[in-house]
């Protein structure tokens, strides 16, 4: 049976910013052209967290990551390849004549301008492109993507989650920050206060948005429903300091419990902070409601 072949984007693609988008829709242009299937070949493990010997915290999931190519890229297959020393070591030239070709049937690759691999990284866009034309495989180098005069990066944008500017952040990834994950049972606040919620979990080594409260928007079996989300510890009615994700849902009503949804982040409208009582807790969040509803309806998405 023949492999079908492919066109290749190149990348982690930690959070799926613009600067992802440009290589992405190049693939999806030379697939069309190619007749081929418009790939991203990506690893389960950032390579810094094996080569730095310190864990990379990232934008999202791999879950997230392949999700977001494809809903938003219109890219029909994500491999996911597993990053450890083996392929740590694995010589430059060989990640491409049997990684890429041989075991992917690549008749084309589009990398970044930063774009590194192979043993000790010596891999780099310029040898990609001469070894490419060696083996008569199409290349792109994709430039730099600018936003307000700064270069597009997972790392900058990291840093934009983390201190709570989900504005500004989705101005550079081209889309709302996202967490998909399974809901737990949570103590059912939401029930006490009026609202049904989803309480969610940060998946281990992703991101933890900047502790406060966000007018968010929470898909549903592929419905979007506005939210007020709180991220942190609920010190109004828990003693401990366990990190928590619970979306106060508007206008839903149905069961929630064990379902996979997505929950997107727009804007920050306050810090976490401690209630003298529960009516005092309600109250507030019905103003962060009125903010939600008034944030949506002007909003441009």
């Amino acid at each position: 049976m023949n492999t079908p072949k492919r066109v290749i984007a190149l990348g982690f693609f930690d959070g799926v910013h613009k600067g992802h988008g440009a290589l992405l829709r190049r693939v999806t242009e030379r697939a069309r052209t190619l007749d081929a299937i418009p790939t991203a070949f990506t690893f389960d493990v950032h390579p810094e967290s094996l080569i730095l010997n310190r864990a990379t915290p990232l934008l999202s999931t791999t879950a997230d990551r392949a999700d977001l190519m494809r809903r938003l890229y219109g890219i029909q297959d994500v491999i996911v390849a597993h990053y450890d020393r083996e392929m740590m070591k694995t010589p430059w030239e060989a990640f491409i004549t049997d990684y890429l070709v041989r075991d992917c049937a690549a008749v084309h690759v589009v990398a970044g301008h930063d774009f590194h691999f192979g043993y000790r990284g010596e891999g780099n866009p310029e040898r990609l492109k001469l070894k490419c034309r060696e083996l008569g495989l199409g290349c792109d180098i994709i430039h730099p993507v600018l936003q307000d005069g700064i270069t597009v990066s997972s790392t900058y944008i990291r840093t934009l989650v983390a201190q709570g500017e989900m504005e500004r952040a989705r101005a550079f990834l081209g889309h709302p920050h996202t967490l998909s994950e399974t809901v737990a049972h949570g103590k059912k606040l939401g029930s006490a206060l009026g609202f049904p919620t989803v309480n969610l979990r940060i998946p281990a080594g992703v991101v933890v948005p900047a502790h406060g409260v966000y007018a968010t928007r929470i898909w549903v079996d592929g419905e979007p429903h506005m939210a007020v989300t709180n991220v942190g510890s609920r010190p109004t009615v828990d003693d401990g300091d366990a990190l928590t994700v619970e979306g106060f849902l508007l206008d839903f009503d149905g069961d929630l419990y064990d379902k996979t949804v997505r929950v997107e982040f727009y804007k920050f409208l306050r810090p976490e902070e401690k209630f003298p009582s529960l009516d005092a807790l309600r109250t507030e969040i019905m103003r962060n409601v009125e903010q939600t509803r008034t944030y949506f309806r002007f909003a441009d998405l």
